[in-house]
């Protein structure tokens, strides 16, 4: 995913958030519609990736994140480059089927 002129980036976003009451519940649904809306794309359970077209735009995003994050739970989140992005190693097990692949670009408007 290189864009000519910019340094991609990549934002993941892992959380540890609360399910036991109704309004725990709704608080993880909103966090994890937030993300979806923001661009992000489920790579995990609880792990959501998202490209980034420079080092400012990942901060435009981290800020984000932090305008919604729910009063409880944990959410870390780690900003990596391209580059170490593709060194990213993805083993299956002998009955997983692979995720969706993520985007090879960014598509920008």
């Amino acid at each position: 995913m290189r864009i000519t002129g910019y340094r991609a980036m990549w934002i993941m976003a892992m959380f540890d958030l609360p399910t036991d009451t109704k309004q725990a519940r709704k608080e993880y649904a909103l966090f994890r519609k937030r993300l979806l809306e923001d661009g992000f794309h489920r790579m995990q359970y609880s792990i959501y990736l998202r490209p980034c077209s420079s080092k400012e735009s990942t901060e435009v995003h981290l800020r984000r994140i932090r305008a919604f994050l729910p009063p409880e739970g944990e959410v870390a989140v780690l900003s990596i480059t391209d580059k170490q992005y593709e060194r990213m190693e993805f083993m299956l097990g002998k009955l997983r089927e692979c995720s969706p692949q993520m985007p090879d670009q960014l598509e920008l408007f």
